[in-house]
């Protein structure tokens, strides 16, 4: 009797080796998320230091080559002082406030101009911008608003135009944190608030420091598991890189931004490479992804493979979360395909749904669908962990592990019938 459990015993560890591993997938997560890679950003170099880990997890894998691709980027880092209070009250960092990307520093003690939404008057605000006691103010609006009149607002940036110091924009709490547009620096400096921290405050006071890294060099993890044809290749992607740092001691873990795409990958070729594919395949690793798609632009441009040769491409993003509907966006040339995942899951019942959104550059799929490749963007949005996307409440506390199975599956289970 215990030889025949030892047995069993065996086999279901036989099939669990040929399968997704869920243990590794939440170990590559907690890894990922862990301060040892302050945000896996660039003002303390945790992207490239997340990066080296992600190469000897592929070559731990069993992966035939491991590929290392450089390239550089201009970014605005934060890694210095990072103080406010409003009204003699002490804001916290990444809870009460942070910096847009594109922000200069800022130190000093300013007046505050709120901007009267319901009785908007592009005319009055720059004549009472002009008046004393509003020189060298910061100007408080919600952001939205600001988007909307972003011709206004706009002008509010510029040396020159006015003598306001700075703006302050509101946005609901949890507040958000973005790298997208920090290739430059606008004339002053933009601050991120949440409403109840601002309201009705009269003063404030700032000393925040940036620093521009210009041609910081970043580089794409690529792991290659060789197939019994080399025409064609599947190609699976997902970016390692987050926000990092908002001063020296606050750091966004990114667990479901994306370490959960990331491990997501890593455990997909630890598959193949047990389970030798009929084509090639390809695992990428990007960096750059929250600086405006860098790392994957650069790939499309200096591809390891010729990208006619992809006969379809997976970009695993954020799919640390519990949503039973899962999004994705599908380039022109993978919509073949997507009646395939619509298929495939009807009948096993992965999730309640597929729910397809417009295709959009917020991910890494995107420079490849603009360049015909046939691929497929898998986020599973707005579960419990969606709410603290760029924001320091992304921790492997908050990830969740709900869709990573049946992703895995999802996927595998395509390679197997697509034609």
């Amino acid at each position: 009797m215990k030889k025949i459990v030892f047995l069993v015993v065996l086999v279901l560890a036989g099939m669990q080796v040929g399968a997704q591993n869920l243990a590794h997938y939440k170990s590559i997560i907690k890894e990922l998320s862990s301060s040892k890679y302050q945000g896996r950003g660039y003002a303390k170099d945790g992207a490239n230091k997340a990066g080296k880990f992600l190469q000897k997890e592929y070559e731990k894998a069993g992966v035939d080559e491991v590929i290392i691709q450089p390239f550089k980027l201009d970014i605005n880092t934060f890694g210095g002082k990072m103080e406010m209070s409003a009204d003699g009250k002490k804001l916290r960092p990444g809870i009460d406030f942070s910096m847009r990307e594109y922000s200069p520093g800022v130190h000093g003690k300013f007046p505050v101009y709120h901007v009267d939404t319901l009785n908007f008057n592009p005319e009055r605000i720059f004549a009472d911008l002009a008046k004393p006691e509003y020189a060298n103010c910061l100007v408080a609006c919600e952001f939205w608003f600001t988007y909307r009149h972003r011709d206004v607002f706009s002008r509010l940036q510029k040396n020159g135009e006015c003598t306001n110091a700075g703006l302050i924009y509101t946005w609901a709490s949890p507040i958000k944190f973005f790298k997208a547009y920090g290739d430059h620096i606008v004339d002053k400096p933009i601050i991120w608030v949440t409403p109840e921290a601002i309201e009705g405050v009269k003063n404030v006071s700032v000393n925040v420091d940036n620093k521009f890294l210009k041609d910081y060099e970043c580089f794409n993890v690529i792991a290659k598991v060789t197939g019994q044809r080399h025409d064609s290749c599947y190609v699976f992607t997902a970016h390692y890189d987050h926000i990092g740092n908002l001063g020296k001691d606050i750091f966004y873990a990114g667990a479901n931004d994306n370490a959960s795409g990331t491990a997501a990958v890593v455990t997909l070729a630890e598959y193949y490479a047990k389970n030798r594919p009929q084509f090639d395949m390809y695992f990428i690793a990007f960096s750059g992804e929250d600086a405006n798609l860098r790392g994957s632009n650069w790939y499309v441009e200096h591809p390891v493979v010729p990208l006619e040769q992809i006969k379809y491409l997976f970009n695993i993003d954020m799919i640390g979360d519990n949503n039973p509907v899962q999004y994705c966006e599908v380039s022109d040339e993978g919509m073949r395909g997507f009646s395939l995942f619509e298929q495939i899951n009807k009948g096993k019942n992965y999730f309640k749904e597929l729910h397809r959104g417009e295709l959009a550059a917020n991910s890494d799929h995107y420079p490849f669908a603009t360049r015909h490749v046939p691929c497929i963007f898998l986020e599973n949005e707005k579960g419990d962990a969606f709410q603290y996307y760029h924001t320091i409440f992304d921790t492997y506390e908050t990830v969740r592990f709900d869709s990573y199975e049946p992703i895995f599956k999802m996927v595998r289970d395509f390679i197997e019938q697509y034609k």
